[in-house]
């Protein structure tokens, strides 16, 4: 199993996924415990001054101006945690949740938080540990960071509310804990708002979902290609001197897939005759390096965003490398909940062009002699009609889902809290978005694999017949009608773990 260490540095979108969806275990480095013990001592210093100080000796948000003495400080940041921890909903994925733990940690390894060593350990533990807080849909609106995610994690660490233990069984936290060895936390001041004051729900989110875009889209590629092909498309308009004209570095990867996707294929030399009269193909075949690549762009974009938000440290206050202990706006999710929401664009529009290319194949008028819906006897067979039925709703879903959420603000907090990015949300739809697209490409791949079977006895390229090939094993080839729900699932799977996109290289070499 890796094992992730913690520094003072920022994290590794890698690190992130390791922890949150592979379970490596985590460790401070040696010289993030020193920082952490040190940037401590500037809050306790500040607890013993009778001058007001936020977060330390006040109350919080609009409740600001109340000094709290020292004997009611733990109940204070006890209580914040409490209060904060008001998520509502089905239960958040396991993996966001580790993600942004790990994420929390991160932070509190910079020293810049001012929580103590041992919280910061026992972050460490509980994520080792495999225990994951119970965390629920509805709370953050991405300000003063992922509030009602963070509280539910806190909430856990210091032995209340529930969990998933390491098998997935619901517990109460405190038994977790004390069934892992591990001591509950007892706050000190200022560690409640250390521990719930960031952006790492939203960060999570964000790192896993560019992961996953950054291989789908590679996917989409190949299904594109395959499309391309089983509906006798040109793939002159792929070449590298055209698509130079226009130096955007995502539609040149894009077309240099399908350019290796599609080398060594019968069915593309079959029409380059001069016999063959189609002058141009329809946007969704002719573009789609245009619309996949301008995807990659906004990913990269994303990504650096992203990689930004790894090595930042958001707190409030947070203590500064001078030792100033100082209230700040960092917590504030814009950055994050905008590229949350471009994103989602992305998906909802490469699924849009996956779905126009499905919808031809099923179009005698548009698909260049194969029969009515890909049947096997149109009339008595309905062959994929409907598949396209279940794509084209869930692109219409995903649609909606672009709607972006971070224009959206509603005050909060007695108006303390007057903007909010809504960051948590537009995460949020992200993910549903990105398992859209996953079954919207699936169905293309379904389709456009029955389309290369048609075309006998002109064989595909050797990279996409691969592709198809892997598919056979789970699915069957051109025939009669047949329960099809079953077929689509598991499309889905050969999509969703990869195994489309390794085979296509298995042949081609890693893709772009």
């Amino acid at each position: 199993m890796r094992a992730v260490t913690v520094g003072i540095g920022p994290l590794s979108g890698g690190d992130v996924v390791a922890v949150a969806r592979y379970r490596a275990t985590v460790t401070l480095s040696v010289e993030a415990e020193a920082e952490i013990s040190h940037s401590r001592k500037a809050i306790e210093d500040l607890a013993e001054d009778v001058e007001p100080h936020y977060g330390v000796s006040t109350g919080f948000g609009a409740l600001a101006p109340r000094y709290i003495p020292a004997d009611r400080r733990v109940a204070l940041q006890r209580n914040l945690v409490r209060s904060h921890a008001a998520g509502s909903g089905p239960e958040v994925e396991r993996e966001v949740v580790r993600a942004l733990m790990l994420l929390r940690l991160s932070t509190l390894a910079t020293g810049r938080t001012g929580a103590r060593l041992e919280t910061a350990r026992t972050y460490a533990e509980v994520l080792t540990a495999g225990i994951t807080p119970v965390v629920r849909e509805y709370g953050s609106l991405g300000c003063s960071g992922d509030l009602a995610p963070l509280a539910h994690c806190a909430l856990a660490v210091i032995g209340e509310g529930e969990v998933r233990d390491a098998d997935g069984v619901l517990r109460p936290a405190a038994d977790a804990l004390a069934r892992a060895g591990i001591e509950p936390v007892v706050l000190r001041e200022k560690e409640g708002l250390a521990l719930i004051n960031g952006t790492d729900g939203m960060l999570g989110i964000l790192v896993l979902a560019c992961h996953d875009l950054r291989w789908l889209l590679r996917t989409a590629d190949v299904t594109a290609a395959m499309s391309v092909e089983a509906l006798l498309g040109t793939d002159a308009v792929f070449a590298p001197d055209l698509i130079a004209l226009r130096p955007h570095p995502g539609q040149a990867d894009s077309a240099a897939n399908f350019r290796l996707l599609l080398t060594g294929s019968a069915i593309m030399a079959s029409h380059r005759t001069p016999a063959c009269t189609r002058m141009q193909d329809a946007y969704s075949l002719r573009c789609a390096p245009q619309v996949h690549g301008a995807a990659r762009d906004t990913l990269v974009h994303a990504e650096l965003v992203a990689s930004r938000e790894l090595a930042a440290a958001v707190d409030n206050p947070v203590v500064t490398i001078d030792g100033r202990v100082q209230s700040n706006g960092n917590f504030h999710g814009a950055p994050l909940g905008y590229v949350l929401d471009f994103l989602a664009v992305v998906v909802a529009d490469v699924a849009s062009i996956s779905e126009r290319r499905t919808d031809r194949f099923l179009d005698v008028a548009r698909s260049s002699g194969l029969p009515a819906f890909l049947a096997d006897d149109p009339g008595v067979d309905s062959g994929y009609m409907i598949a396209q039925y279940t794509q084209a709703a869930i692109v219409s879903e995903l649609k909606r889902l672009a709607t972006p959420a971070s224009v959206d603000s509603i005050p909060t907090s007695a108006m303390q809290e007057d903007h909010v990015s809504m960051g948590w949300s537009a995460a949020r739809k992200l993910r549903r978005g990105l398992d859209g697209l996953t079954r919207v490409v699936a169905i293309e791949l379904l389709t456009a694999a029955r389309g290369l079977d048609l075309r006998g006895p002109f064989i595909p390229a050797p990279a996409t017949a691969a592709v198809r090939d892997g598919l056979r094993v789970h699915v069957a080839g051109p025939g009669p009608d047949r329960y099809l729900s079953p077929e689509i699932d598991a499309a889905v799977a050969y999509v969703a773990n990869r195994g489309a996109l390794a085979a296509a290289e298995s042949v081609t070499g890693p893709l772009r």
